[in-house]
């Protein structure tokens, strides 16, 4: 026993990432709440999600699956709590199994099982920034540390996400 054992979790300190694309507020939109436009970009460069469900409503998930370019198979999902269309969308981020219940990150063992996160949306000039942030959710310390201390990882996945979008709207 170290002693630190039973001290509470650091504040939580957020992950922001932020990103305007060349394309209008409701394409933009659209493309985050439609399945079928989901799973043409969302993931990590490299990705593949071969499977998704969708039920885009507060209460309702996104369900997915992502193959990586080393054959790596990963769940997730999210479960949507609050949508003001065109404006934001809050949802609590889990990795899951292929029935949709909480798993440990495939490859992070002390990742929190929970974040909650959060997208902003906003049009200027016919361009639309698209703002996330994220938190550990109910994290002990040691998730918390693993979180805070991935946030270069995590940066590097939604910048990746993030080109993913950008050329599937220029292409559009």
């Amino acid at each position: 026993m170290t002693g630190n054992e039973n001290l509470p979790a650091p504040s939580p300190k957020p992950f922001v990432i932020s990103r305007t694309f060349d394309a209008p507020l409701k394409t933009v939109w659209d493309a985050w709440t439609q399945r079928e436009q989901l799973m043409q970009w969302f993931g990590p460069k490299g990705f593949t999600m071969p499977t998704a469900k969708l039920d885009f409503r507060p209460g309702g998930d996104f369900h997915y699956q992502l193959i990586g370019p080393n054959g790596l198979e990963m769940w997730g999902k999210f479960t949507y709590r609050e949508i003001v269309p065109l404006r934001r969308m809050v949802w609590l981020h889990t990795f899951s199994d292929a029935s949709g219940g909480l798993t440990r990150h495939p490859l992070a063992p002390t990742w929190p099982l929970k974040m909650l996160s959060t997208a902003t949306f906003s049009e200027r000039d016919g361009k639309t920034t698209v703002t996330i942030e994220m938190i550990a959710l109910e994290a002990s310390a040691q998730e918390q540390k693993t979180f805070d201390d991935s946030h270069g990882g995590m940066n590097q996945g939604w910048t990746g996400t993030f080109e993913q979008l950008a050329e599937y709207l220029k292409n559009r």
